[in-house]
């Protein structure tokens, strides 16, 4: 039924009960009665309405606090409509909080770092990325200006000068940011901030090593390209002289080998497509070799030891045995003549570790962090008398973690070092 006609009926119901009851008053005790007891049924009907007014007046003023008033008549249908109108905008607040809060734990979740301001840069929110990013805290700084809690000229410009089609590149808190203002609404603004500090990183690096490639290569080129130049201009030279070049030359192309296999073990290494091949490897056999190969490194100017008490592991027995023998080798090159060296092979409490302990020239604590890095040297000259290629280091850090050891360094400056390669326990054959 209609509302409109549901509300004639109860108001036309209402005044025929006060016109009947004015009848029957009229009938039995007069007209006056009768009038008397209509103006009261009127007026009692007016008021009735009007303390219903009164309770929708009431509910309107606080319509979360106050209860919702229970009707007679056409104020049934009123208030049932209220009723619904409250639970569905209670439905809609309560959905519209879950997807607030959704969104809110997105944005957290964000990669990069997020700012909301208003039109005059007031925080009104962000996640933690960007409290990370730009030194913010929400519950400290909301509300206060953006350009007074980034307190740097080249930020402070940006966003005053209001210039937002070019993000700014901006070094801030040890970290290098890449910071965009994007305007999503008539009176806020969204700041995204993205961290390339390990993109610029690792471009440094890759910078590093061309640079670096280049120049170690380049160096037994023009030995090689000399001696050529000297062999196809003086074709006369004398034999001594010319043995001594080709065996130079030999050298040098040997050098550029070593540096070129290095270079793409190291590659191989880095890469995710290369998986560790997992067998079982009789580590006191391979340290057997390995010490052998170090004495005919060594031409008897070197002593060693073999200790051996600990268990097989398993992992890539290439590139175990590639990692220990770089270690092996290094110890040989930087030990002077008549030095000790001690391969140790045992088990222990965090796991089966290898040591290569010398009494060598050592090694200063500042260049200890960075002996893994490519093409890292402490002694240059040195270096190139002993025919590393600087990349032997970063080889072994690589296998390490394929295999999730730990290599710890420990050295005094003319008093030796020590190089350890720590295995986790699950390294071992056997082990859950």
């Amino acid at each position: 039924m209609r509302p409109h006609l549901v509300f004639w009926i109860s108001a036309a119901v209402r005044i025929t009960i006060i016109l009947a009851a004015a009848g029957v008053g009229a009938y039995f005790f007069g007209q006056t009665t009768g009038l008397i007891l209509a103006l009261l049924g009127m007026i009692t009907l007016i008021v009735v309405q009007l303390q219903y007014l009164l309770n929708l007046s009431d509910w309107l003023d606080n319509p979360n606090s106050a209860r919702l008033p229970d009707g007679w008549g056409a104020w049934t249908e009123i208030f049932s409509r209220l009723y619904k109108l409250r639970r569905g905008d209670e439905k809609n607040q309560s959905e519209l909080a879950e997807w607030l809060a959704r969104f809110r734990q997105a944005m957290t979740l964000l990669p990069d770092g997020l700012v909301i301001m208003d039109d005059v840069m007031f925080l009104e929110w962000c996640n933690p990325i960007a409290e990370r990013h730009l030194g913010l805290d929400l519950g400290r700084d909301k509300g206060m200006r953006v350009t007074n809690l980034v307190r740097t000229p080249e930020f402070i410009d940006y966003i005053i000068l209001g210039r937002y089609e070019t993000p700014l590149t901006l070094s801030l808190r040890d970290r290098k940011l890449i910071v965009h203002v994007i305007p999503f609404e008539n009176r806020r603004q969204i700041l995204v901030t993205h961290d390339i500090t390990e993109s610029e990183r690792i471009d440094m690096m890759r910078r590093d090593f061309i640079a670096n490639a280049s120049h170690e290569l380049r160096t037994p080129l023009t030995v090689i390209n000399g001696f050529l130049e000297i062999a196809s201009m003086q074709p006369d030279l004398e034999v001594s002289i010319r043995a001594s070049h080709i065996k130079l030359m030999v050298e040098q192309g040997e050098r550029m080998q070593r540096l070129v296999e290095d270079m793409l073990t190291l590659s191989r290494l880095e890469s995710t497509d290369f998986q560790v091949r997992t067998e079982r490897i009789d580590i006191p056999l391979m340290l057997r070799h390995i010490k052998q190969e170090a004495h005919a490194l060594s031409n008897g100017r070197h002593q060693f030891s073999l200790e051996l008490d600990g268990p097989d592991i398993q992992g890539s027995a290439d590139e175990i045995r590639s990692a220990f023998s770089n270690l092996v080798t290094n110890a040989v090159r930087y030990t002077p003549e008549h030095g000790e060296i001690k391969l140790i092979w045992q088990n222990s409490a965090q796991g089966p570790r290898f040591i290569v302990q010398d009494n060598g020239i050592g090694i200063s604590q500042e260049h200890i962090s960075r002996l893994t890095e490519r093409f890292y040297r402490v002694d240059k000259s040195r270096s190139r008398e002993t025919q590393g290629t600087g990349l032997g280091l970063a080889i072994v850090k690589h296998v390490l973690i394929r295999h999730d050891a730990q290599l710890l360094i420990e050295s005094t400056v003319n008093v030796g070092s020590k190089f350890c390669v720590q295995f986790p326990n699950r390294a071992v054959i056997g082990a859950v």
